[in-house]
């Protein structure tokens, strides 16, 4: 038996509950969870703004030791220290062919499958691949990453998904260039990377939008020269802070309508708009013809950071060892797996950066 954050239905509360995990069979590898990051992507599989079949076992954003392995597996053995890899790829999908593998048409396969099972027998299904929010987990061989060396254990969970997309986000999708001004929406775990990500890259000029004044010191840590609590002027006061001309590059990471807008409306013309928030399908942003013509900008979605986890893995794990990207300073709170539904909570209310479960 194992301890697991169990959703019993969509909107339901958490449960901790005792389950039960198969042995791994060909092809699946056994972790002992070291740390589950609290990621906005967790509640709203809780909340049904995202599908999952449930009963589920949630959390994607994890890192643990291999216990066991089944038949087959070969690039892990016990003992090993790995990331959970919430979305692998097939690699033989069209968009695997084309080596997008983030947007990969198979990765979230395992989501239906019957994951582990209750005292009682109920079948419950891992979340997003990997149900992390557990004391050991169960996965799929191509779901777990060997942790380059010279990554802490506990923090390296966060590579799992926030990093991973806040660092793509800013190198893959928006591509971000020396010199260039970037303004970022939402001081949460993602926006935090993309603070980071986007002063590796040297920008000039980072800013941090966020609703509540209390997360200054947290932005500015991370990498942001200045601060903007967002308003209804948020626009304008990012073109003042670039010379009249609006961000070269804004990056949404709340997933709502308003800041989208918003953070369209801050980049300069010909600017670039990438979108790694995820909203519900009401959340519609709306734009006129003429506008999209006379501004010359890019709208970009951004679905895992655009990353290649197999590949920037190594990269990340040189700018943690260098000292560039510090992963402690994201994690604002550690926590129990009884502390997760407060975590939620907290996130609503927009407080915090990074909850961490520490098992």
């Amino acid at each position: 038996m194992t301890r697991a954050a169990v959703l019993s239905a969509v909107g339901a509360p958490l449960e901790i509950r005792d389950i039960e995990l198969p042995e791994p069979g060909p092809g699946r590898v056994r972790v002992r969870l070291a740390a589950a990051g609290v990621c906005h992507s967790d509640l709203s599989l809780s909340n049904g703004t995202m599908r999952v079949p449930v009963p589920a076992v949630l959390g994607h954003e994890g890192a643990g030791t291999v216990v066991s392995v089944g038949e087959g597996v070969s690039h892990v053995a016990p003992g090993d220290q790995v990331v959970l890899n919430w979305a692998p790829s097939c690699g033989t999908c069209h968009a695997c062919e084309l080596g997008e593998v983030w947007l990969c048409a198979n990765a979230l396969a395992g989501a239906a499958d019957v994951h582990a099972r209750t005292a009682d027998g109920t079948e419950l299904h891992p979340g997003l691949n990997v149900a992390a929010f557990a004391e050991e987990t169960v996965v799929a061989a191509n779901c777990v990453l060997p942790l380059p060396d010279g990554v802490p254990l506990t923090d390296a969970a966060l590579l799992g998904c926030a990093v991973l997309t806040g660092f793509g986000a800013v190198h893959h999708s928006a591509r971000v260039r020396a010199g260039e001004s970037v303004v970022v929406f939402g001081v949460g775990g993602v926006g935090l990377a993309v603070l980071q990500s986007a002063r590796i890259a040297g920008a000039s000029t980072v800013i941090a939008v966020d609703v509540t004044p209390e997360k200054e010191a947290l932005a500015r840590a991370a990498g942001a020269t200045e601060y903007v609590v967002a308003s209804g002027t948020t626009a304008r006061e990012i073109r003042k802070l670039t010379g009249g001309h609006g961000a070269d590059v804004a990056v949404e990471c709340v997933g709502r309508a308003v800041t989208i807008r918003a953070a369209w409306d801050s980049t300069r013309r010909g600017g670039r708009t990438t979108v790694v928030g995820i909203g519900g399908k009401d959340q519609e942003v709306t734009f006129n013809a003429l506008e999209l013509f006379h501004w010359g900008r890019t709208l970009a979605g951004c679905v895992y950071g655009d990353s290649d986890p197999a590949k920037d893995l190594p990269v990340l794990a040189e700018h943690i060892r260098a000292g560039r990207f510090d992963l402690g300073m994201m994690v604002t709170e550690r926590i129990g797996l009884d502390g997760i539904p407060a975590a939620f909570e907290a996130m609503l209310a927009g407080r915090g950066g990074r909850a961490l479960v520490v098992f």
